[in-house]
């Protein structure tokens, strides 16, 4: 996995994690619309491409940890309080988010499109829920920092 991500250095990871994760609620935005327009084929296209780009993101984001360890949050008081309120239910919906997708995706590929509508109603918000607050954690913590904006 190392040679995979060796192109991109570790400083540059949790960028390159914020953009992947950015683009894959990009991508389920827009097949959430296509799937609400009845057009199938583009929806299926849209929700493999975000698939796609999360896969990478988990890719790149265990061999980051698995040689860089824990990032400490920077902030004390009531900015790191904010933080745990972001970072503890993104990180316990990303570990739940797995098998929803693979229920979900499962569904779909069995014809069986109602059981994938049912599944996709709790998988959407929970998977766009840790893309987005996945792009407000690399914020926090690489960017918004006290001596001025890093991570760029």
């Amino acid at each position: 996995m190392g040679i995979l991500f060796s192109s991109v250095g570790f400083p540059d990871q949790p960028f390159l994690h914020a953009l992947l994760n950015g683009t894959a609620a990009v991508f389920l935005l827009l097949g959430w619309q296509a799937i609400k327009r009845g057009d199938e084929r583009t929806h299926k296209r849209w929700m493999l491409s975000a698939l796609a780009v999360s896969a990478v993101f988990l890719a790149s984001y265990l061999q980051y940890h698995f040689r860089v360890g824990s990032v400490p949050f920077w902030g004390e008081g009531w900015i790191k309080v904010f933080y745990l309120f972001v970072l503890i239910p993104h990180v316990i919906l990303a570990v739940a988010m797995l098998p929803m997708i693979g229920l979900t995706l499962s569904a779909i590929s069995r014809g069986d499109t109602e059981r994938h509508r049912r599944f996709g109603r709790w998988t959407l918000p929970v998977w766009l829920y840790v893309s987005v607050t996945g792009v407000l954690v690399y914020l926090m913590n690489f960017v918004l920092r006290p001596e001025g904006l890093t991570g760029f």
